[in-house]
């Protein structure tokens, strides 16, 4: 027995012959749609992880310019943010946005 040597590669695509009309039509394909996204959940969350530790970094490191140098940093980890979590409304990602206030006349 030995290794087979190379790259490992993973499927990270979502699986195929899933139908959001109709989703337990086929419950194999069901699961893998939300194991699929379970997956890409934590990896989102994974991501804002590290750009928070990224922010935290350059808030010790620039002191009282922080407000200038980490400006990109606040934006990005704002934009990793927003629509991720395990929140129980069940709400579109691009739904969870700063709330506009309605136009009063």
């Amino acid at each position: 027995m030995g290794r087979k040597k190379g790259t490992v590669e993973f499927d990270e695509s979502p699986p195929d012959g899933y139908d959001p009309e109709n989703p337990y039509k086929d419950p194999v394909v069901y699961f893998d749609m939300r194991e699929y996204q379970v997956r890409e959940k934590w990896i989102d969350i994974e991501k804002a992880k590290i750009l928070r530790e990224k922010l935290k970094w350059c808030y010790r490191i620039e002191g009282v310019n922080h407000l200038q140098k980490c400006r990109h940093l606040v934006q990005q980890y704002l934009d990793a943010t927003r629509g991720i979590g395990w929140g129980k409304d069940g709400r579109h990602p691009s739904l969870h946005g700063p709330k506009v206030e309605a136009e009063s006349e």
